[in-house]
């Protein structure tokens, strides 16, 4: 059974005639592509913000927007209680602000939070993840559907991935380690507890949930792999939907309504968190730390072990390790931790551009209206026109610590900073 990707975008990309969502990590392609056109091109912390809204707690969850809600989750309470907050996108003020649940923090790294998986909608309810592997789907008006706690998730990054909603399923990866002396300190660990960190393990999963009811309808085994932060894709190969899910050392396909693994390329690396990106029948993915590789596979004919027979190339100048990068046709771009923007030919690998645009990158880049934006950790979105020569239009400061990714809906963007979410356009 094929459920048709390019129809479920046109559904979910439509607010109104003349606008689309941005209903997940990476908006409606989950690629960081908008169709949307005339977006803001310069604004600071004085100019050009429609409205300015302080978010409680914690949380480096990117915005998702439905129509005139947008949604982030936080983690108050020193990250113990774990919330969903909806925003007017017309006013700025706070909708509802609804507790799901309490959680016991644990180990994480200083770049992660509580409540950093983005949050995913259809239209009829949100459905969020927090750090310690627990989910929940709320109305759109706030109330509780229902929770799933089965998942005892511990990593010693903390939870990064954020779920992805694909027919009647809400489908999330757990790419864990071993939670033995969680409070070890490098480099003194054993080798217990580097069990899925730095030893590759076999108790990694993607977990399918009914988005109705809760319950558990398949759950999907990597094999050997370790730690990661990547979440999860949907692809047309011309034949069938496939899932595509990165974890350290590895990235998979899979049947999107079983679970069953379809292909799988050794990639070798820890901790990886950039999503891969997908293009002309061309797969493209970050190996994240360790021997950091940018790699391109063909999935025309993907089947079985593709770690050589449908490898294209592969480089390792200009790789990001936490950007995820970004296909913009003809050309693949990324940005580095560092701030080095990069532009290559995909067919090869070739480097057609590389210039630094400065700061430091956690975000990952989006597109619209042939830009891309690239939000340092600064608060300064750099933006460049797409192009074999790079150009800078804009550089535009908030002047607020930003990890999250931006989202983009109805000629508006939406920023979220430590302490702050905004709304960027005009009004």
């Amino acid at each position: 059974m094929k459920i048709a990707f390019t129809s479920m975008l046109l559904v979910a990309s439509l607010a109104s005639a003349f606008a689309e969502n941005w209903p997940s990590f990476r908006g409606p392609t989950r690629q960081g592509l908008s169709m949307e056109r005339e977006l803001p091109l310069s604004w600071s912390a004085e100019s050009n913000v429609v409205w300015k809204t302080e978010i409680p707690g914690q949380g480096w969850s990117s915005p998702v927007v439905w129509g005139d809600r947008v949604i982030v989750t936080t983690a108050t309470d020193e990250g113990t209680k774990c919330r969903v907050i909806c925003v007017d996108r017309k006013s700025g003020k706070i909708a509802w602000n609804k507790e799901v649940f309490e959680q016991v923090p644990r180990r994480k790294e200083s770049k992660n939070s509580y409540a950093t998986p983005t949050a995913a909608t259809d239209g009829q309810h949100v459905f969020v993840v927090f750090g310690d592997g627990s989910m929940a789907a709320l109305t759109m008006g706030g109330e509780i559907a229902w929770t799933n706690r089965d998942v005892k998730f511990y990593s010693r990054h903390g939870l990064g991935a954020s779920p992805l909603v694909y027919s009647n399923l809400v489908i999330m990866p757990f790419d864990g380690s071993n939670p033995i002396s969680a409070a070890g300190v490098y480099p003194k660990v054993s080798d217990e507890e580097k069990l899925g960190w730095q030893i590759p393990w076999d108790k990694s999963f993607i977990a399918a949930l009914d988005t109705k009811t809760g319950k558990r309808v398949w759950t999907a085994t990597r094999g050997m792999s370790r730690i990661a932060h990547v979440s999860p894709i949907l692809v047309d190969d011309g034949e069938k939907d496939i899932l595509v899910s990165g974890a350290g050392d590895r990235v998979q396909g899979f049947n999107p309504l079983t679970g069953a693994q379809l292909w799988s390329a050794y990639a070798q690396g820890e901790g990886v968190t950039p999503s891969p990106v997908f293009g002309d029948g061309r797969l493209f993915a970050s190996s994240g730390f360790e021997k950091t590789t940018l790699r391109c596979w063909s999935l025309a004919e993907a089947k079985g072990d593709i770690t050589t027979n449908a490898l294209e190339w592969e480089g390792k100048k200009g790789v990001p390790t936490q950007p995820s990068p970004i296909y913009v046709k003809p050309y693949l771009y990324a940005i580095t931790d560092g701030g080095i923007a990069t532009c290559f030919a995909p067919d090869d690998g070739e480097i057609i551009w590389q210039e630094r645009v400065g700061g430091n990158h956690s975000a990952s880049p989006v597109y619209a209206d042939r830009r891309i934006y690239f939000l340092s950790e600064e608060g300064e979105t750099t933006v460049i026109s797409v192009g074999s020569q790079f150009k800078v239009l804009a550089k535009n400061p908030l002047k607020e610590k930003c990890q999250a990714s931006i989202a983009i809906s109805q000629g508006q963007l939406f920023i979220r900073g430590e302490k702050n979410l905004y709304c960027i356009g005009k009004k």
